[in-house]
C-alpha cells in the first residue's frame, strides 16, 4: 500500500487528527465534527448534511479499513471519523443554536458511551470498519429520536 494512501487514509480517520488527543479521542472527534456540522447546515441546510452524512460514513469505511488493516487492530480508539457521522446524525433535527448543540453532543455521547441496542451488537459482532462505522450510526440515531422529543415536549 502506498504511503500517500495511508496517510490520506489516517487523516480522515483520525478526522484531522482530533483523534489523536491523549484521553478520550472519541469525545474529541465529536467536538471536531460540531463545527463541521454547523457551517454544513448553515450553508447548505439539512439537505446538505443529508448528502455529507453518508458520503462520509463511506469514506470511513474505506479509511478504518486501510488504518486497521496498516495497523492491524480492530476498532483502535484513535479512528474517530465515526463519531463524525453519529454526531451529523444528532445535528439532522438540532436547532441551530449553541445550547442545543451542546445537548446534541451530549446526547451523542451518552448513546455512544452506552451503546444500547443495536449499537453494541455492531460494535461487538461486526469485526470491520463497518461495524466501526455502524454503532456510532445506531447511536446517533438514538440522539437524533431524544433531540427530536426534546424539541417537541420541552423546547
Amino acid at each position: 500500500m502506498s504511503s500517500i494512501k495511508f496517510k490520506i487514509a489516517y487523516f480522515l480517520a483520525t478526522w484531522l487528527y482530533s483523534g489523536k488527543a491523549p484521553k478520550a479521542p472519541g469525545t474529541f472527534g465529536s467536538l471536531a465534527a460540531l463545527p463541521f456540522g454547523y457551517l454544513i447546515l448553515k450553508y447548505f441546510g439539512i439537505n446538505g448534511l443529508l448528502v455529507a452524512i453518508p458520503l462520509i460514513y463511506f469514506i470511513g469505511v474505506w479509511a478504518a479499513n486501510i488504518v486497521m488493516k496498516v495497523k492491524n487492530i480492530q476498532d483502535p480508539g484513535y479512528i474517530v471519523i465515526d463519531e463524525v457521522v453519529g454526531q451529523w446524525i444528532v445535528l439532522l433535527v438540532t436547532p441551530m443554536n449553541y445550547y442545543s448543540f451542546l445537548i446534541a453532543f451530549a446526547l451523542f455521547r451518552l448513546f455512544d458511551i452506552t451503546k444500547p441496542y443495536p449499537a453494541c451488537w455492531a460494535d461487538k459482532k461486526l469485526h470491520s470498519a463497518t461495524g466501526v462505522m455502524l454503532d456510532d450510526v445506531f447511536a446517533g440515531i438514538y440522539g437524533l429520536l431524544v433531540m427530536e422529543l426534546l424539541k417537541r415536549f420541552v423546547f
